[in-house]
This record gives C-alpha cells, sequence and structure tokens, in this order.
C-alpha cells in the first residue's frame, strides 16, 4: 500500500494554475490528472506562480511559491522543479523560482512553452538579456518543443547543447464522440485559441467574407472560441458584413473546448507565429482535419496534405481556398483525418508524452522521481 501522501517525495510543476495560462496550464493539468499513484514515485504536484489574477499582481503568489520551495528543500521531500516558462513576465516569474530552486541545490527542468521568446529577448536591454542567459545557464536542462527552439536556445543564450532535449508535448485521447455529418449539414469550421491579430483571426474572418464562402450561404457555419477582444472582432465581422453563419462563442473551458473540437470538422490556425499548438493537437487526437501555417515546430512534425493543410501566413485566399477545397474533397478530407489520428497515436499521445517527461524526471531528479504509469487516458 502507498505511504500516506505527508511522507511522500514530489516533484512540484511551477505553472500559471489558472485557465488564463494557456497552454502551459494545460500541459501541467494534463499531467496531472495522467498520474497515477504508485509505491516509491515522486507525485506531481502544481507550483502556481502567477495566480488568477492581473499578471503584475502576481508578485505575492510568486513569493508564496518560493516560500513552498524552501519548505520542500527543508522537509527533504521535494526531489526537483520542473519550471514551465513564456516570454514576458512569465520568464521573469518563473526565473525567480529557477534561480531560487538551484541556490537551494535542488535540480531544477526548464521546460521552454514560448513561441515568441526569440523576439521578446532581443528586444530587452542588454542587461536584462543578461539575466536571461543567467536563468537559462542555471537549469539542470532545458527542455524545448523543437529544433528552432533548440537552436536559439544554444545559439543566443549559450546554453551547452548537451543540456538542452527537444520534448514534444502530448494530449489526451478522444474523450468526447466525434460528431458524423449527415448528408446536407453544414460543414463546422473552428477556430480555438486567443483572439489576436497574430493567430491570425481578422485573415480568418475577411477569408469567411470572401465572396468565395460568402457564396456558400448555409453550406457552412464558422465558430470563434477564446478569449481576448472579441467585442473588435465582432465589429470586424460586421464591417467586412461576413454571413450570419459566423459565432462567437467566447472563452472555452477544457471540457467545452472538447466538446467544440468533436463537432468540428476542421480545425483552422492561421497564425504567424507559433510553437507548437496544444490545440492542434488536440484536433488530431479527435480524428479532426487541421488547416493550419507552417511556422514555428509546425512543418518540422506535420505534412502538408497527409495530416494537416498548410496555409501561407497572412493569405486570405489561400485560406478561403483551404476551407473550399475541404468542402467539396472529402476524399482530402478523410486522408487529413486518418493522418491526423495516425500521428497522434504515434507521437502526441498522453502515455508518449508522459513517459517522456519521466525519463527527464528520472534523468534529472534521479530514480525515486519516477511516476508511475498514467490513467488510461486513451480511447
Amino acid at each position: 500500500m502507498r505511504e500516506n501522501s505527508n511522507n511522500n517525495r514530489f516533484i512540484y510543476l511551477a505553472c500559471p494554475w489558472a485557465p488564463m495560462g494557456g497552454g502551459m496550464y494545460k500541459v501541467v493539468d494534463y499531467l496531472i490528472q495522467a498520474q497515477r499513484p504508485g509505491a516509491g514515485s515522486a507525485d506531481l504536484r502544481v507550483l502556481d506562480t502567477r495566480g488568477g489574477g492581473r499578471a503584475v499582481l502576481s508578485w505575492p503568489v510568486l513569493l508564496l511559491a518560493l516560500c513552498k520551495v524552501l519548505w520542500g528543500r527543508l522537509s527533504g521531500r521535494l526531489v526537483g522543479v520542473h519550471v514551465n516558462m513564456a516570454e514576458r513576465l512569465s520568464l521573469f516569474r518563473k526565473g525567480a523560482v529557477v534561480l531560487f530552486a538551484r541556490a537551494l541545490g535542488l535540480p531544477v527542468v526548464l521546460h521552454l512553452h514560448a513561441a515568441q521568446l526569440h523576439h521578446f529577448y532581443r528586444s530587452l536591454p542588454r542587461v536584462l538579456q543578461a539575466l536571461v542567459r543567467r536563468i537559462f545557464a542555471s537549469a539542470s536542462v532545458v527542455v524545448v518543443l523543437g529544433e528552432q527552439a533548440r537552436k536559439f536556445v544554444i545559439d543566443e543564450l549559450g546554453v551547452p547543447g548537451n543540456r538542452v532535449q527537444v520534448l514534444i508535448n502530448g494530449v489526451p485521447g478522444n474523450r468526447v464522440e466525434r460528431r458524423i455529418r449527415r448528408h446536407g449539414q453544414a460543414f463546422n469550421i473552428l477556430f480555438l485559441g486567443n483572439l489576436m491579430e497574430r493567430k491570425g483571426v481578422s485573415d480568418l474572418l475577411k477569408a469567411l467574407a470572401s465572396p468565395e464562402l460568402a457564396s456558400r450561404r448555409g453550406q457552412w457555419h464558422a465558430r470563434f472560441a477564446g478569449g481576448g477582444d472579441v467585442p473588435h472582432y465582432k465589429a470586424l465581422a460586421a464591417s467586412l458584413n461576413a454571413p450570419d453563419c459566423v459565432e462567437f462563442v467566447g472563452w472555452a473551458d477544457q471540457a467545452r473546448a472538447a466538446h467544440l473540437i468533436a463537432q468540428a470538422d476542421v480545425l483552422i490556425l492561421p497564425s504567424y507565429d507559433e510553437g507548437l499548438p496544444l490545440v492542434i493537437l488536440e484536433a488530431l487526437a479527435k480524428g479532426v482535419a487541421v488547416i493550419c501555417t507552417p511556422v514555428g515546430e509546425i512543418p518540422a512534425v506535420l505534412t502538408d496534405g497527409l495530416n494537416a493543410l498548410f496555409v501561407q501566413p497572412g493569405k486570405i485566399d489561400e485560406i478561403a481556398r483551404a476551407l473550399c477545397r475541404l468542402m467539396d474533397d472529402p476524399q482530402l478530407l478523410s486522408t487529413l483525418e486518418a493522418g491526423g489520428a495516425a500521428i497522434y497515436a504515434e507521437k502526441f499521445s498522453m502515455d508518449v508524452f508522459f513517459r517522456n517527461v519521466a525519463r527527464i524526471h528520472q534523468q534529472q531528479f534521479g530514480h525515486c522521481a519516477a511516476p508511475a504509469t498514467t490513467h488510461a487516458t486513451e480511447k
């Protein structure tokens, strides 16, 4: 029988523990859900570094997080800290955790999720750039989403190549029954993410208002799900005379997002800059076709015409043609659905991801850090 949790050793997963934490929150939440207690294994525990309020007011939460790290170290039960980091304020909040944990003699996994850290880093004054390099140099290992991020961390942040590992994220399998579109039903288009220009939201709205798609009123329905400046994009849709089959459903929690993906015939993400978005992996897990831009780490793991359909950033006509193409070509749609499901099972399943995280934890935190096998999260 497993010991009482008060006597167990544990690993802190540092992240913003609130839904507005985006991909980092979801990655940690999936890992916490997936772990299964096992004798002798370390627990994965959340270390909230931000709180649910405004980012500029997060410093008391960070101070509490540092106190928890100190308590864990003094108790002898904390075996290591896995820090999930993005850019901007996240970089400096999590940097404080990295430096503090290392000062206490704790090993640290620095897990970089940022899509735009290279831009942010280059915009900083030299003194802050030096601080960023110090943070990354202090980590026991730096984990990145792909080769582009790996090159940046090595070439510009100066981390030795043998201390940088690529780890592709994973997501749970299909927990919600997928809609099967019947003859005569509208083709469901879904955008899921924070509504902003970097995600190509204006481009998508303009494509939906283009003659190619406007002439097909009644044949399709588009949902925009996510936070951000929703009133602005509603006003833009109205100014473009977008068809009334364009709907804004607002922010979606994990359960609502899963339902929206399961109801979609295609997920579209025409971003200008990304890492490897979890929403794409979640669509692949449910066998939903994906239209996206070949940016960030996406073209390194997905293949145009096999498990995704690529459009170039800012090319409104390409977005419109890609959507029309999927509506008119059921064979291509089926190819993307099957190809996406296949690459999900091979590379992006929660079991694969959990095992890879466990391997890194064992390498950095010792054998006692190995989590037990996951719950059965795939279907």
